[in-house]
């Protein structure tokens, strides 16, 4: 029986593809021990016992971005957590350590490592955290997310994702998503989102050009997020939401998306075959353009600047793609090309091949 250290956490971003890979194990192998290694003040410390996994925490060590009180303070705390880990690994008889970025991740490579125990790396974003270009380097296997990602020794293997869309069949919800936003099924619909707190740009644009959808025949789901304070003008075809919980219902509805570009979002939008255009959150180091960048590449997307995006460019820049059925149709064509709902299966098929060396697969 194998022992799994999945580790890695902080955000959403981290801890849904990591979930995600611990449910197949949990599947395919009902007697293996799935254990999650995070931080106290992650997103993880919630989820992952939510999920019904056992937690095992090690400390946040930062690693220091200038020279000051806390980076001499460093290099003792980085050891006490790498410390930890391997004492997790010793006294649990973890055989893998499957990282996915997050400061719970760089420790549990390199406790590995000492242990002789493999690991695996999984990036979800284009632009790789400073974690897993640190376990890349002696990783037994190491998977991205997105065509392009500069990890030493990577292959693509998509995005772990949530069953609810891998299990998604749109057009068979067509009529229930449609009857939940009290909706015509067998007209077009467009589906605006920015994630749970929205996006200021993309909510003050569809606020001013809504009427520019409509009157091109379309229907327009516009979810706002929780910070936004703009008013509902109640027009038919028109709904306004502030979040969503079903996001299958969403995506069963939209014909066309327009959103922002984090790696969870572009990762699904390609599973399910959905054109968009894209709209990059501006601020970090680049990384929402560069996931979006394959599906632009492939014909499937579309890609505005944040600061471009106004409701002119709304008028000027996505109602044409929305009156051309020729290019909707090359667009979905692309799109079925560039994403994949087998994720969390490729990654575990990278633990196997870790693993293969010990002797110790387990049942397909």
């Amino acid at each position: 029986m194998t022992t799994y250290l999945l580790a890695g956490g902080g955000t959403a971003g981290h801890v849904n593809p990591l979930l995600a890979v611990a449910d197949l194990l949990r599947a395919r192998e009902p007697d293996a021990e799935v254990l999650v290694l995070g931080t106290r003040e992650g997103l993880e410390a919630r989820l992952v016992p939510e999920r019904g996994y056992e937690l095992l925490f090690v400390d946040k060590v930062p690693f220091p971005r200038r020279p000051d009180r806390r980076a001499l303070a460093f290099p003792g705390r980085f050891r006490r957590a790498v410390g930890q880990v391997r004492e997790i690994i010793g006294d649990r008889g973890v055989g893998v350590v499957i990282g996915f970025g997050g400061y719970a991740a760089a420790p549990a490579y390199v406790a590995a490592r000492r242990e002789h125990v493999p690991t695996v790396v999984h990036e979800a974003n284009a632009k790789p955290g400073l974690a897993n270009v640190l376990g890349a380097r002696r990783a037994a296997a190491v998977g991205v997310a997105f065509e392009g990602t500069s990890l030493r020794g990577a292959r693509t293997v998509g995005m772990p994702l949530r069953r609810e869309i891998v299990d998604l069949d749109p057009d068979a919800l067509r009529v229930e998503a449609s009857a939940h936003y009290g909706l015509d099924p067998a007209r077009r619909t467009l589906l605006v989102f920015g994630g749970s707190l929205g996006a200021r740009r993309l909510n003050e644009a569809f606020a001013d050009a809504y009427r520019d959808v409509l009157d091109a025949g379309w229907q327009l789901v516009h979810l706002t997020g929780a910070g936004w304070s703009g008013d509902d003008p109640g027009a038919p075809g028109y709904v306004v939401r502030p979040y969503e919980d079903r996001m299958d219902l969403a995506f069963a509805v939209a014909d066309f998306i327009v959103s922002r570009s984090g790696a969870a979002t572009v990762s699904e939008i390609s599973a399910l075959g959905i054109p968009a255009v894209y709209v990059p959150y501006a601020v970090g180091n680049g990384e929402q353009a560069l996931n979006a960048r394959s599906a632009v590449a492939a014909g499937a997307a579309m890609m505005i600047p944040d600061a471009e995006f106004t409701p002119e460019r709304v008028r000027t820049g996505v109602l044409p793609l929305l009156t051309d059925p020729d290019r909707l149709a090359r667009m979905r064509s692309a799109a079925s090309t560039v994403g994949t709902r087998t994720g969390a299966e490729n990654v575990v098929a990278l633990i196997d091949e870790a693993l293969a060396p010990l002797g110790d697969i387990g049942p397909h």
